[in-house]
């Protein structure tokens, strides 16, 4: 058949079954992308007959004599569509993967759909931006008057402190920005996997006769074809964060979507059909789905062989790690002797990254070379362990991250790239492995369910005499950051107030469930949602304001940092402090009382919390970066983090030109590739300015000094009289011409960040919502967020990180809930997993406290994690003083709430 894209000629044979999405992919047109081949998420957008679509939902037979348009072709060669500028120096993006399918719908509309903006994008999803800007940039383009871009070009001065726009960002509102399946080798095998129907059983037998007898099918391995060393998928700076209890094919599957066998072959089909034919003989063993039910002595042993050599605490209990320490005394009589006293237990619920770029990976070999490119923001880490498990030596595998499509903590892991590294090496040819959307939902992690127990003692000033903490934490089937999210959850989330007695209990526990993993806030948002609500209670019983009550807890600067048995956390030190202004912020906001109105009859209730994080991972978080001055006088930085929105790439070449007092437009980046820099522990833990932008910053620093010294050298004066300039370094003799200065061989400068000190970052979250007594739904009606973020590199893209996780934190607060019962995912799609339109969230007021941190380059604190942290609990005391019960089950649902309306019970 024929038809057109984008203007061209396209003759197509489609096959059966097929899609207009992988067609159009097939015939090189890779800015159309795969969110959820469901049509949930929009990322897959495309015009038919000028028609906006989701492809993944047409037919590939039915494009016969169709003009298909994609991103790419809104508008002639290289020129953008006016909705396309607009996106992309508006800052309407952040991993980008959405905005080709985004741009396209967006690219129908007419002047008057402004005011039904929210349902004219409702089949686009938007995980990263929170919306507010993808709205604001829309809008612009369909009112009488352009409102003036908010970015600052590539072409004028852009150092740290200015909004600049990222140089991708006309590549990116395009689909031209490749991500990692956009270039896939010619010739690649498909890999895919046989998911366990048990969630606890034992292989007898494992058949594979008839798979490997598929046309087209390569290779087919099981638990006997593969490695017998055990790891995590977890990743961490050091390997023994996590417990070693994962196999690459293991004969006893403990969830329902484990892997159980791989199959490679020329084409999906073959691999899809080769993976039914395997026949698999169980044992079923007794699964434990309840983390309490779990740790109760006679419980079924998920992981009976793991000892605490493998770093599980007490497998016989399912106990993966534990904390049972206190300071202060006796904590059952500060309580009692307390004025005053709250208690309460809160349940956290799964929730899934959705991110919209699924996890995944593409191998071949280069040479002796194996080489992985990946959807991952720790290449490094990666490397690391594949080379472990494979027993290669780290030179011979290479690891690198295009742009990523979201990431959120969930990328923080080893789960295509295992599979993907032993099929090339085994067949000797180039694989990819995708997830699907529902692969996502069964096999990725989620965040960690917990349970939290809270009581707290006050005097009748509301200043805290006591506090007692257990949590009890489900890591799932496997122990991936199981150790790490709990001991962080129990630690910013306790240090930010100052508590003379305390005494903290918590576990983590396995179960049967899916795996949990690493996921924005790394805990701290499962803890303050019981501690915050906690301080609300408080707040109430002493009718005291709830902003006051926390002024008169917090720590303060110079305090001592005490971890909860006591010590002083040496590693953490008062870099700057911002919490203070933070709270005034806040609520001098919520004081003007503007916002939108509540329809007449619903709830009216305000809410508060607040948040502290340290700037990075504890236990060192290393960097290594260089800056090098080529021949050809332009500027090239090397570092190792990944971009998948977090906005590295263009903070890190404003450091470089504000470091070396150039233009933007003479400085080249390449990043994410193990093959550059030494060494990178990755993209989290909001490092990415903290720790790789200040690895960058002293190397840009060293060649500066470089530059400037052979400056001075040829023309005999002082290394002071001598400065970069745009057009080379200026002395009193005049200026030296980069690429002369560099000669023949250029110049090279390296930098290095081991994150042996941390600060503190604070946030405050509030919002007045709105509750509809008849249905429990609930409004956001103001919603405000003041951040620590101390310097604000590029104020436009911090904004949008605070909107970000305030997004992703009301999502989680109302609507975001993976559905588990006896171990299996009841809502494995988009369409009946809630993930956040354009109309759930709203517009988030957001206030920078006017701080600059000692330890950050610049003065910058990280702020792409902690925002997310203290919107639930703020959401969850809005609603309990709007209708006077307290929700203690997150999501804060329309039906939960319902029921506490209307059976006047103080517990869900």
């Amino acid at each position: 058949m024929r038809f057109t894209v984008n203007g061209s000629p396209v003759d197509a044979d489609p096959r059966p079954g097929q899609c207009l999405r992988t067609l159009l992919r097939e015939h090189g047109h890779t800015e159309v992308k795969k969110g959820c081949d469901a049509g949930d998420c929009g990322a897959c957008g495309v015009l038919v007959d000028g028609v906006p679509v989701h492809s993944c939902l047409i037919p590939a037979v039915r494009a016969e004599g169709v003009a298909v348009t994609t991103a790419a072709g809104l508008a002639p060669g290289d020129e953008l569509h006016p909705v396309q500028e607009a996106l992309a120096t508006g800052f309407g993006f952040q991993c980008g993967f959405c905005t080709p399918g985004m741009s396209v719908t967006a690219s129908c509309l007419q002047p008057g759909d402004e005011r039904d903006l929210d349902r004219r994008l409702k089949g686009n999803l938007c995980r990263c931006t929170g919306y507010r800007p993808i709205r604001e940039a829309i809008a612009s383009t369909l009112t009488a008057v352009r409102e003036t871009r908010s970015g600052s070009s590539q072409e004028e001065a852009g150092g740290v402190g200015r909004s600049v726009v990222p140089e991708a960002a006309r590549r990116i509102v395009q689909g031209r920005e490749s991500y990692t399946f956009d270039e896939v080798p010619d010739g690649a095998l498909i890999l895919r996997v046989l998911s366990s129907p048990h969630a606890h059983a034992r292989i007898t037998s494992i058949d594979t006769t008839a798979a490997e007898a598929v046309p087209g099918v390569v290779a087919v391995f099981t638990h006997r074809d593969v490695p017998g060393i055990r790891y995590s998928t977890g990743r961490h700076e050091h390997r023994t964060d996590d417990p070693d209890d994962t196999r690459m094919l293991d004969d006893v599957v403990r969830h329902i979507g484990q892997r159980v066998a791989a199959v490679v072959a020329e084409t999906a089909a073959a691999a899809e059909r080769a993976c039914g034919l395997i026949a698999v003989a169980y044992e079923p063993l007794p699964a434990v789905f309840d983390p309490e039910a779990a740790r109760t002595p006679g419980a079924p042993a998920v992981h009976p062989d793991r000892t605490p050599d493998d770093r599980v605490a007490d497998a016989a209990r399912n106990v993966v790690g534990a904390v049972h320490t206190g300071r202060g005394g006796d904590i059952d009589a500060a309580l009692a002797a307390s004025a005053v006293t709250v208690a309460g237990t809160w349940q956290t619920s799964r929730t899934s990254h959705a991110q919209l770029e699924t996890h995944g990976a593409v191998g071949w070999l280069e040479g002796d070379v194996l080489t992985i490119r990946s959807s991952t923001q720790v290449p490094f880490l990666t490397r690391d362990e594949l080379a472990r498990i494979l027993e290669l030596p780290r030179e011979r595998v290479r690891v690198f991250a295009p742009r990523v499509g979201g990431g959120f903590g969930g990328k923080q892991e080893l789960l295509a790239e295992d599979l993907v590294a032993l099929a090339v090496l085994r067949t000797g040819r180039p694989v990819a492995y995708e997830f699907s959307r529902a692969d996502e939902f069964l096999r990725a992690p989620v965040r960690h369910p917990m349970r939290v127990s809270v009581e707290l003692g006050a005097d009748a000033d509301g200043r805290l005499t006591a506090m007692r903490l257990d949590v009890l934490s489900d890591t799932g089937a496997y122990g991936n950051h199981a150790l790490g999210v709990l001991f962080h959850g129990v630690a910013e989330s306790v240090t930010i107030y100052r508590t003379p007695v305390l005494r903290l209990d918590a576990e983590v526990v396995y179960t049967n469930n899916p795996p949990s993993g690493a996921f924005r806030g790394y805990g701290l948002g499962q803890v303050m949602l019981g501690i915050e609500s906690a301080m609300d209670m408080l707040a109430e019983r002493l009718g005291l304001d709830p902003f006051e009550v926390r002024r008169r807890n917090a720590v303060r600067e110079g305090d001592p940092i005490l971890a909860a048995d006591g010590h002083v956390e040496d590693d953490l030190v008062w870099g700057s402090y911002g919490l203070d202004q933070c709270l005034d912020l806040a609520q001098e906001a919520m004081q003007r009382g503007d916002g939108e109105t509540a329809p007449d009859g619903w709830l009216v209730g305000e809410g508060m919390a607040a948040a502290m994080i340290a700037t990075m991972a504890p236990f060192g978080h290393v960097a290594h970066a260089s800056a090098s001055l080529r021949p050809d006088g332009v500027f090239e930085l090397r570092t190792g983090t990944a971009e998948f929105g977090n906005g590295t790439t263009t903070v890190h070449r404003q450091i470089a030109a504000s470091a070396l007092g150039v233009p933007l437009s003479m400085i080249r980046l390449a990043h994410a590739d193990t093959a550059l820099v030494p060494h990178d522990t990755g993209a989290f833990a909001s490092a990415g300015t903290t720790v790789a932008g200040k690895a960058l910053h002293a190397a840009c620093l060293a060649l500066r000094e470089r530059m400037v010294g052979l400056a001075a050298a040829r023309t005999g004066v002082s290394p002071a009289e001598c400065a970069p300039t745009a057009e080379g370094v200026a002395t009193p003799a005049g200026v030296i011409p980069f690429a002369e200065l560099a000669g023949p061989g250029g110049i090279t400068a390296a930098g290095e960040e081991h994150g042996d000190r941390r600060s503190l970052a604070f946030d405050v979250h509030a919002v007045r919502v709105a509750v509809d007594p008849e249905t429990g739904v609930v409004r956001i009606l103001k919603s405000v967020h003041a951040a620590d973020a101390g310097f604000v590199m590029n104020p436009a893209q911090c904004r949008g990180q605070v909107e970000g996780g305030v997004a992703q934190g009301i999502g989680g607060a109302l609507y975001e809930e993976v559905l588990v019962e006896d171990g299996v995912v009841r809502n494995p799609m988009f369409r009946t997993y809630r993930v956040p339109q354009s109309a759930d969230i709203p517009d988030t007021e957001v206030l920078f406290a006017d701080t600059a941190d000692a330890l950050g380059p610049f003065g910058a604190k990280s702020m792409s994690e902690s925002p997310y942290n203290p919107v639930a609990p703020a959401i969850g005391n809005a609603i309990a003083r709007a209708i006077g019960r307290r929700p203690f089950h997150q999501p804060f649902t329309r039906e939960r709430v319902w029921r506490l309306l209307q059976e006047g019970q103080t517990a869900v």
